[in-house]
């Protein structure tokens, strides 16, 4: 790799953590919590989105910014949940980025959310180097895909906060040793936590609906002071 394309490279990584700073604070100023999903294609990743709007949609205000290749289709079964779904379509394009989700952000009153969802594109590398403002990041491992994904992806878990396994009620069936994908979470990333789920029958996410409804009440806890020196 030349010495000019590390440049620009850096330079362009550079202008997205600049931008996903400047959201990072107005999505803090507006009280909504934004969380970003990321996992390799096949994940049930939008199902597991899908269980989550729904459920949270009985007591929050919920919204969701969907990426993806080429279809909508994706935006279009989440929209079962809350009307709240925009889709980002990037083409060639395998990750989001920060200037991406402010162009789609465009006309939404954010102080008018509670949470804000952010489904990457389907993939475990490019989106690692991407920050997007998101308070906490999601990334998912399913059960049908081998216990040694964190092991050959170890940035995306790195950069992320909570470890999600999904489908786990074909675990058994997959043959998914899920104590050994759970030491390997452990060994790129120690201490990271972690959640065994499955939007089909439900179970497990209890758990992630406790963890979201207590991030919340801490964004919004926080609130206050921040509106107090974005005026100062």
């Amino acid at each position: 790799m030349s010495t000019r394309i590390v440049e620009v490279r850096a330079k362009i990584l550079k202008q997205n953590d600049l931008l996903a700073h400047a959201l990072r604070e107005r999505f803090q100023t507006s009280g909504v919590s934004v969380v970003g999903l990321v996992s390799s294609p096949g994940s049930g990743k939008t199902a597991f989105l899908e269980k989550l709007l729904s459920g949270l949609a009985r007591d929050f205000r919920v919204a969701a910014l969907v990426g993806d290749l080429a279809t909508e289709n994706d935006a279009a079964r989440l929209k079962r949940a809350t009307p709240n779904v925009r889709q980002i379509t990037t083409g060639t394009i395998c990750h989001l980025d920060a200037q991406m989700i402010e162009k789609a952000l465009e006309g939404w009153q954010l102080d008018a959310l509670d949470f804000l969802f952010i489904e990457n594109v389907g993939n475990l590398v490019c989106p690692s180097s991407y920050d997007l403002g998101e308070e906490l990041r999601f990334v998912m491992l399913s059960a049908t895909e081998g216990e040694d994904k964190p092991l050959k992806y170890p940035t995306i878990f790195n950069s992320s906060d909570v470890a999600i396994i999904t489908k786990m009620d074909i675990a058994e069936a997959a043959d998914f040793d899920v104590t050994t994908a759970r030491r390997n979470i452990e060994s790129v990333r120690p201490g990271m936590q972690i959640f065994e789920v499955s939007a089909k029958t439900g179970s497990g996410m209890l758990d992630v609906f406790q963890l979201l409804h207590d991030q919340h009440a801490h964004s919004r806890e926080t609130r206050p002071a921040l509106q107090i020196e974005a005026t100062q």
